[in-house]
């Protein structure tokens, strides 16, 4: 059964200079006092799968809502909707990231008054999302273990603009060729500075750390 699930059409931002923009907007979120977190990682990662573990792991601990983007359709949004988590879905009009003001605009249909923690689920790509500042106070990208171990070589922007890197789908890790000292290396001479955890979504090892994660990071920006 379709759910009822707000559509937002974004439009291209106006400002010039999206950095400044994004600035500004972090300083509106420190205001409200929500941390908004800026998912992003390749189609079939687990992104979904792994908000839906994150909002039973998170109930309880803090107020969570999700704004979805995508080119078309409100699958995503859907599924957030029927497990009961306030979602949002944030139509691109053909792009393959969202900018500040676009980014903006969701958080005003979403209605930041009674919120917590926004999570950003960027549109499907190891390329685009990276290359613009959404105006998030954090940012994690997601790699799932078939993807391989290579990723942080093939897409160094991505990994450069995270703070978190959660390796996703370790339940599979026996039938895959996937280093995880390899992943660590490759990612850490992206930005030494990045902080990575496994999961598996499908069988929750691992969505506790992730939860306390989220948690800490709110609660810092929040204070």
């Amino acid at each position: 059964m379709e759910k009822d699930v707000r559509i937002i059409e974004v439009k291209r931002s106006i400002f010039e200079n999206n950095d400044k923009d994004a600035e500004r907007l972090r300083a509106e979120l420190k205001e409200k006092r929500v941390f908004l977190l800026n998912l992003m990682s390749s189609p079939g990662s687990g992104k979904t799968t792994t908000l839906l573990a994150l909002a039973r792991a998170l109930e309880g601990r803090i107020k969570m809502g999700v704004m979805e983007a995508d080119i078309d359709s409100a699958v995503d949004a859907e599924k957030m909707a029927e497990a009961g988590v306030k979602s949002i879905q944030i139509h691109t009009g053909g792009m393959c990231h969202l900018d500040a003001d676009m980014t903006r605009q969701g958080l005003y249909e979403f209605g930041m008054e009674d919120a917590e923690l926004i999570v950003l689920e960027n549109v499907g790509n190891l390329v685009c999302p990276a290359e613009f500042d959404t105006g998030a106070v954090k940012n994690m990208t997601i790699l799932s273990v078939p993807e391989g171990d290579d990723k942080p070589l093939k897409y160094p922007l991505m990994y450069e603009k995270c703070d978190l890197l959660v390796v996703n789908k370790t339940d599979v890790l026996p039938y895959f060729d996937f280093d995880r000292k390899k992943v660590e290396e490759y990612a850490k001479r992206r930005n030494p500075d990045i902080e990575i955890l496994y999961i598996s979504a499908k069988t929750g090892e691992g969505i506790g750390e992730l939860a306390d994660w989220i948690v800490e990071q709110a609660r810092a920006w929040r204070a």
